[in-house]
Formats: C-alpha cells, sequence, structure tokens
C-alpha cells in the first residue's frame, strides 16, 4: 500500500467514526501542519476562518498543553469566544479531542456528533487511527542531495530545461528528482515542497 493510499485509508475510517465531521493537523512544526484535512461543516469551518478561532480555539490550547484524548465537555480550558457554544449551532454538540507526539512535532485532532457523547471504544479507535497517521507521515529528516540540489534551482527561479541543463541531468531525471521530494514533503506541488523544505530547514 502506498503512504498515499494509507492515508485515504485511514481518513475514510475517522470519518466513518466521526458522523458530524472531524479535523486533523499532523506534525505542527514552526505553527503549520506537515498534513491537514477536516470535514467540518463548510459554514462552521467559514466562520472559525473567517474569526481566526484556531488562535484562540480550547481544543488547540489543550491538543499543544497534553498528550492522549478527552472529551470536549471534560476540556476545562477557558473558552471565552464561546466557540464550543457556537460549534452546536451547526450540529456539532458532542465531541472528543486528540493529541500525540512531542511538541516539535505535534499532532492534534478532534471529531464530533450531534446526537451522543462517543463511546470510549469509539475514541480509542479514533485515537489510534490518528497515531497511526502520526507515524506513518512522519517528515523526513533530509532530503538526497540530488532532491535538494532540484528544488533549490526550482526555488531559485530557474524552469525546468533551465535547472537541468543546470544540474546537467535531463529534464526527465529533474522531473524525477522533484517528485521524489514532493513525495517525501507530502507536497502536492512543488512550490508547496519548496516551502515546507524551508520550514523544516532542510533547504
Amino acid at each position: 500500500m502506498s503512504l498515499r493510499s494509507g492515508i485515504d485509508t485511514h481518513t475514510a475510517r475517522l470519518a466513518q467514526l466521526a458522523p458530524g465531521g472531524f479535523f486533523f493537523a499532523m506534525h505542527i512544526r514552526f505553527a503549520l501542519p506537515l498534513l491537514h484535512h477536516q470535514t467540518y461543516p463548510q459554514g462552521w469551518t467559514d466562520r472559525y476562518t473567517e474569526e481566526a478561532y484556531a488562535l484562540r480555539d480550547p481544543i488547540i490550547a489543550w491538543g499543544f498543553s497534553r498528550i492522549g484524548t478527552a472529551r470536549w465537555s471534560e476540556i476545562d480550558i477557558p473558552d471565552p469566544f464561546n466557540i464550543l457554544g457556537q460549534a452546536r449551532e451547526f450540529g456539532m454538540a458532542y465531541g472528543f479531542a486528540v493529541s500525540c507526539g512531542p511538541m516539535k512535532s505535534r499532532t492534534i485532532a478532534s471529531a464530533s456528533r450531534s446526537d451522543r457523547e462517543f463511546q470510549d471504544a469509539e475514541i480509542t479507535e479514533f485515537a489510534e487511527l490518528i497515531q497511526q497517521l502520526h507515524d506513518i507521515t512522519e517528515p523526513p529528516k533530509s532530503l538526497t542531495d540530488a532532491q535538494i540540489e532540484a528544488l533549490r534551482c526550482i526555488a531559485e527561479g530557474d524552469r525546468h530545461a533551465a535547472a537541468a541543463a543546470r544540474l546537467n541531468i535531463s529534464e526527465s531525471a529533474l522531473k524525477a528528482r522533484l517528485s521524489a521530494a514532493r513525495s517525501s514533503l507530502l507536497a502536492r506541488t512543488t512550490t508547496e515542497a519548496i516551502q515546507r523544505a524551508r520550514d523544516y530547514r532542510l533547504l
């Protein structure tokens, strides 16, 4: 199974466990996650983004201060903006949070539903899936010299043909190096790969 298909399989099961939607942010470093995904109602997502609630969310604050799981109803971190109360307007009445990984590469996730508290077994399975995703998406500690050279050329403004000529390789070889770098960094585009390589001090 490829890394991408493994991520997709885990994500599909998470969606089954969280009928009211869920989110995860994998390997948060320098305030940015390596990989993130969310399925909360669009109206809530729009409000959350517009109001910059990520900076004030008690769930996120809990995730950076604890490791493990907790139902939203058990989290006692102040919520002066009533973020959890507002979420109920969108059917997100019950939920829980998951946090794992070291502070320098923390993963935080959360799930919701409208009808009842999550059962312990459901929370356990969700948390195990998040831990597995955390493990399989561990950011690379380094890239190959060839991948770094290829990314650096593009970062400095070279087009593929010029970068290949500069490195004295074929254009197809350059594209292969860029593709490998994107795969290692879980990036969808070369631009995203360059930014992540910089964020992780690899470039």
